[in-house]
């Protein structure tokens, strides 16, 4: 059905047909996608020690103001990630501010964390209990004097509702938010994010978003910062605010991150540094361009523990990780395991 409607869909604003998604999914206007090899030992896995049917999550992004979650555990994501929440409301950047490279089979987006607020956020998980693990991204409000405390807030807002919360200090859309990967910067929010943690008596595991866009003497460091603090899992990463030379839609210019195809190759390798440095010390979730089983299995290749998508539901369709595992299948069984955590980090 997608593949008939596509061309339909395409010809809308990308911030129109996305919030055609989001109703859709509200309304449960998607209803004929069957969940697939759910019970298949194959993809089982823990994800901060619960078990999840799959290790295929929705990113940060997609229900960014918690409407539709429970909606996306049906089309068989084994997680899903809501936000990026900021404690108080804001519309985010003038429109247009998505823009669709069909070509590229990418996206440039300079929303500016648009959401409804922490408050708004909280209320709608209390009334909708989540069916699955749910992680919410945080981040500061763009006008905030004290961003170190609006990650506070929001953790302190959500700690006893989330699975898991990321501190997002990656994207390229908020000015200056990527000078939290900056190793003393870094440090000193997570120890005061520590602190925090320690006055609330939590236990929920946080994790922390990097961008794509950093060198190898920042991996490294931001390593060192993530081990000395005892944080649990790294998201690498977010949309690149570079990586434009090869795009052949004449929008690769705009500003913004770009996410999709584009960036699949990069994030990748990013996962591969990573991983030889953390050595299994954390965990990787791995986003960036995954649309198919291979993308999907390349990041397993490359160390990621689990994977999380986006973009690639904008253009393939509501059924993706039917899709996705149903080609992972074939290049698992190829390998002869019995799990896919058995090629984690096994690239060659």
């Amino acid at each position: 059905m997608f593949s008939n409607l596509r061309s339909l869909i395409f010809k809308l604003d990308p911030e129109t047909a996305h919030s055609l998604a989001i109703k859709s999914l509200k309304f449960n206007f998607v209803t004929n996608i069957v969940e697939s090899e759910k019970n298949n030992p194959l993809f089982k896995t823990k994800l901060f020690n619960k078990d999840i049917d799959n290790p295929i999550g929705m990113a940060a992004g997609f229900d960014k103001n918690a409407e539709v979650y429970n909606s996306l555990f049906k089309l068989g994501f084994g997680f899903v990630e809501v936000g990026t929440v900021t404690p108080l409301k804001q519309f985010g950047n003038p429109k247009p501010r998505v823009f669709r490279l069909v070509e590229d089979e990418a996206l440039i987006n300079r929303l500016g964390f648009n959401n409804v607020g922490a408050e708004n956020v909280i209320d709608r998980i209390k009334r909708n209990y989540p069916a699955g693990l749910l992680g919410i991204n945080i981040g500061p409000n763009k006008d905030s004097n004290n961003r170190a405390g609006d990650y506070i807030e929001c953790l302190k807002t959500f700690n006893d509702v989330a699975d898991y919360i990321t501190i997002n200090i990656s994207s390229p859309n908020t000015e200056d938010l990527r000078s939290f990967h900056n190793q003393s910067k870094l440090d000193e929010l997570l120890k005061v994010l520590d602190k925090e943690k320690k006055s609330l008596n939590s236990k929920t595991p946080i994790t922390v978003k990097i961008s794509p866009d950093i060198n190898d003497y920042e991996i490294k460091l931001i390593s060192e910062v993530l081990l000395n603090n005892d944080i649990e899992a790294i998201i690498v990463s977010n949309s690149s605010d570079s990586t434009r030379d090869k795009l052949k839609n004449i929008q690769g210019y705009q500003k913004g991150g770009l996410s999709g195809k584009p960036i699949e190759l990069k994030s990748t390798k990013l996962i591969n540094k990573f991983y030889k440095i953390l050595n299994g010390r954390l965990k990787i979730i791995g986003v960036g361009g995954v649309d198919s089983g291979k993308g999907a299995y390349e990041k397993f290749l490359a160390g990621a523990n689990y994977i999380q998508l986006y973009t690639g539901m904008v253009f393939r369709g509501p059924n993706i990780v039917n899709l996705i595992k149903k080609e992972l299948k074939e290049l698992l069984l190829k390998d002869g395991v019995k799990n896919f955590s058995e090629i984690i980090g096994k690239t060659k």
